[in-house]
């Protein structure tokens, strides 16, 4: 089975921003392409801004002008649905509900040949339930492009109920065909970016609501240790709060207000407020004029220790041992079963985060997960207020002395990159259990959808595949709300992992 053929016309119904990218993307490809909006004039202004574009990528050598004039010579407004009835496949990008894209798709069934691929551009609704209204729910499917379309890479084919395999493998084969990138994907709330996603802007607002840290903290963590692209307050800011809520009460709702997708009340809030980030001047962060710019904390200079003592190899964070080494910090090794922690010369401990918090020890200070330990410009780490000052101290000089920034953050059971990662790895897991998705999609989806630096199951891959699973058990015991308890998916892949590791 292949795509379209370039010569076949796509239609976009809906003209906005996301409708104007998909059809500039058809256009390109070569497809002679209509655009209809129910708002009189609405689609020969969209064609007028394609055109606009076309002439910007032009002026910047990205394309000949030739093939501009070419691919406007095929774009054509329509004044009515009925002038899409020889259209090959049509997308629709219209207002997000139910109601108002089931009545469209019953028009267009009235209108278009059998042989006609439908599609929705949704991102939140079922694309079952959208096509639950036609007389041939099988040519229906689900092409969610990312904003802008033009421009990311990533599109979501989505597989409803009652989707024939042969429309879905025909989306597919166009998508890629428009150089694109698909993943293909089940029908379930939030797909796969937005399903998976849910951890990192929930976590990010947990350890806030904890009084963890503050956003401008917890962003620099996220980025300058965890490898993020950018932080969750920041992106949420980016998107918009109210864009960003209604996704995950969305998804929340949709898997019957399962714990593991709850909503932020905080994020609830400034909702409430009116502070939807840089649209309107105010969210996390002020963006108005002569508004400071807000900075993470970061803690003062401190004298370094002279030498620590490495008991175990300590896991995801074994790098540190050559970087200490390297800033000429004397390391002495023991063999211990199961030490994975550094002792500082004032008898106190360094642990990577493990899900348990530092006031259940004597003296322990926690570090974060980072993606690459010798990368990485931050180190966030946990003490409680049993912790010495001169642990504490110790920890600091530790980390500054391999030249990295150092943010304090309150004792909060897997700190921020560690606990969010986890619950990453976990939904990852469990997605793909289920049948949404395979492993190489739901990777390439992540990485391309929403810039992580690694997919979920290769950060499984380098942390260890017992890693997410413990952690998860661990902040599962001090917060019983099942919010952490690890998938079956998760556990059963770490369990028998241990089980041929033992029996080896």
């Amino acid at each position: 089975m292949t795509g379209l053929d370039p010569s076949s016309a796509v239609a976009v119904v809906g003209v906005g921003t996301m409708g104007q990218g998909i059809a500039q993307v058809a256009l390109v490809a070569g497809h002679p392409v209509r655009l209809y909006d129910a708002v009189p004039g609405r689609a020969r202004e969209a064609a007028a801004a394609i055109g606009a574009r076309l002439d910007r990528l032009v002026e910047k050598d990205r394309l000949a002008a030739a093939d501009r004039d070419e691919a406007l010579a095929r774009l054509r407004p329509a004044e009515s649905l009925a002038d899409l009835a020889d259209c090959s496949l049509v997308v629709e990008a219209v207002v997000e509900r139910l109601d108002v894209k089931q009545e469209l798709f019953r028009q267009l069934e009235d209108v278009v040949g059998e042989d006609c691929l439908l599609a929705t551009n949704t991102s939140s609704l079922s694309v079952t339930a959208v096509a639950g209204a036609l007389r041939s729910p099988g040519r229906f499917v689900g092409l969610h492009f990312f904003n802008p379309a033009p421009l990311l890479p990533l599109v979501e084919v989505v597989s409803g109920y009652a989707t024939d395999v042969t429309s879905a493998t025909r989306a597919y084969e166009t998508a890629r065909a428009w150089g694109k990138t698909p993943v293909a994907c089940a029908d379930t709330p939030g797909f796969i970016v937005n399903r998976i996603a849910r951890p990192f802007y929930a976590e990010a607002f947990a350890v806030y609501e904890a009084q963890g840290a503050d956003p401008a903290t917890i962003d620099a963590i996220l980025r300058e240790s965890g490898g993020f692209r950018m932080g969750a307050f920041e992106l949420t800011d980016l998107i918009g709060q109210d864009v960003n809520e209604s996704v995950t009460h969305s998804v929340w709702q949709s898997f019957f207000q399962d714990v593991r997708f709850t909503p932020s009340l905080a994020q609830r809030r400034l909702v409430e407020s009116g502070r939807l980030g840089r649209k309107t001047g105010q969210g996390w962060y002020d963006y108005r004029e002569g508004a400071e710019p807000a900075e993470p904390h970061t803690a003062e200079q401190a004298r370094p220790p002279a030498y620590v003592v490495a008991e175990g190899d300590l896991g995801p964070a074994s790098e540190l041992l050559a970087l200490i080494r390297e800033a000429g910090i004397q390391v002495r090794e023991e063999e211990e079963d199961h030490g994975t922690r550094l002792v500082l010369p004032g008898g106190g401990q360094l642990a990577l985060a493990d899900g348990q918090t530092s006031v259940e020890f004597r003296d322990v200070v926690y570090f974060d997960l980072a993606l690459d330990y010798r990368k990485a410009t931050r180190i966030a780490l946990a003490s409680s207020q049993d912790t010495s000052a001169q642990t504490m101290s110790e920890a600091v000089g530790l980390f500054q002395a391999l030249g990295k920034d150092v943010s304090v953050i309150g004792d909060v059971p897997g700190m921020i990159v560690a606990r969010t990662v986890a619950r990453i790895v976990d939904l990852a897991h469990d997605a793909v259990a289920k049948g949404v998705a395979t492993e190489e999609d739901v990777d390439t989806a992540m990485r391309l959808g929403v810039n992580y630096p690694l997919g979920p199951f290769e950060w499984s891959r380098r942390l260890g595949r017992t890693w997410a699973c413990a952690l998860l058990d661990d902040l599962h015991e001090r917060d019983p709300s099942c919010r952490y308890a690890p998938s079956l998916a998760l556990y059963r892949y770490s369990y028998a992992t241990e089980k041929r590791e033992g029996a080896s």
